[in-house]
């Protein structure tokens, strides 16, 4: 499966992900929004934005695995923050970069779509990650 990322002429270009992303593929997988909770459950980082953004992108790696895929065929990331604002957007970016790292994954990644929430289902989460994926 093929996936192009594209930042277009006309839209702003950001480091962190792409603007557009086209794939070629015939199977969808969608991942439930994924929290910061090791396999035991246990909330990972409690406090802290960065640490929470990692183990995130750590579960949605360990889910897209599930249906076959993996962050290379994410077509589309949908990020809910609890309580955004900008100021938070180097640790969350710090997070992210750290399970790009663990994963192998090369930046920038596919868009996403970040959402300010008032809360999640837990108050010590501050942040869920879903992704949508396209395999052959």
């Amino acid at each position: 499966m093929a996936v192009n990322l594209v930042n277009p002429q006309g839209l702003p270009a950001v480091d962190l992900y792409r603007q557009v992303s086209v794939a070629t593929g015939s199977k969808l997988v969608f991942t439930a929004g994924q929290v910061a909770v090791d396999a035991s459950g246990a909330i990972v980082g409690v406090g802290d934005l960065a640490a929470q953004a990692e183990q995130c992108y750590l579960n949605v790696a360990t889910a897209l695995a599930a249906g076959a895929a993996s962050f290379d065929d994410v077509v589309k990331l949908t990020v809910y923050l609890v309580d955004w604002t900008p100021d938070k957007m180097g640790k969350f970016a710090e997070g992210v970069t750290r399970a790009s790292t663990k994963l192998g994954i090369a930046a920038p990644l596919s868009p996403l779509t970040g959402v300010g929430v008032a809360a999640l289902a837990d108050p010590d989460l501050l942040i869920e990650v879903e992704a949508t994926a396209v395999i052959n």
